[in-house]
């Protein structure tokens, strides 16, 4: 079943799917090139699922603007002034300063990301922001693991991370325990970033994908196949170099 969602002066049409696996709430997936679906439980009245997209209308039109939003700025790099770069899930405007008495640096001032360096040509600010996604990921990541295992049972110290650049993957859990994550994936939003490291995190009870592992993700993080859904669309525009 094909509907219309109409919100202020914008439609967008989306398909609905019954699945039997859902017993009362409706699911709703908005797609990497800006259409989205719904999934209802079988039976359920159109009037019931057209009441309840309408319901979530804002979050839905949201949604679909800020893929619009990423697919725009993440475009081939020339590392420039005025070229927009991503910071959790934010945009930020590039300021290129070329000082050849300076040494590459990089810091995040009054919304925009500031790059001093010798030469200001492409190779320097690359390298400039390379070094400051990882120094921040890992900064980030560390601080945000740490908090996170206080409250998961199954963890007594919060495991130890490194950084690795990966071209399909966010992270990934050893049987070890220990915890390799995308220096990338600090460009996602905050909620997405979360999602990875609870993926993690939970391996370190479940060294699987069985329903238990799920169990444990859906306990901490209800809505994590939301996050899930997003991420996967912005990956091939977030791992931009």
């Amino acid at each position: 079943m094909r509907l219309t969602l109409r919100y202020g002066a914008r439609t967008a049409e989306y398909d609905v799917h019954e699945s039997a696996r859902l017993t009362a709430k409706l699911r709703i997936h908005v797609e990497p090139g800006g259409a989205f679906t719904v999934e209802a439980p079988v039976g359920t009245p159109e009037t019931k699922i057209r009441a309840g997209v309408q319901k979530r209308a804002r979050w839905i039109m949201d949604h679909i603007e800020r893929f619009e939003d990423y697919r725009r700025h993440a475009l081939a790099r020339d590392y420039s002034s005025g070229e927009t770069h991503f910071y959790l899930g934010r945009r930020y405007k590039l300021k290129v300063i070329a000082d050849p008495s300076a040494k590459r640096s990089l810091r995040l001032i009054a919304g925009r990301l500031e790059v001093i360096a010798p030469k200001g040509d492409a190779t320097d600010v690359r390298l400039a922001l390379q070094r400051w996604y990882r120094q921040s990921a890992l900064a980030y990541f560390t601080s945000r693991i740490t908090r996170m295992a206080v409250d998961l049972p199954w963890i007594d110290v919060a495991p130890p991370i490194k950084l690795l650049t990966m071209k399909r993957y966010w992270g990934s859990c050893s049987p070890k325990g220990a915890v390799t994550l995308n220096p990338a994936l600090i460009k996602a939003p905050a909620h997405c970033v979360e999602y990875v490291l609870l993926h993690e995190l939970c391996h370190l009870a479940e060294h699987n994908h069985s329903p238990r592992f799920y169990a444990l993700l859906d306990r901490h993080m209800p809505d994590w196949r939301a996050a899930k859904g997003e991420l996967d669309g912005l990956s091939e525009m977030l791992l931009v170099t």
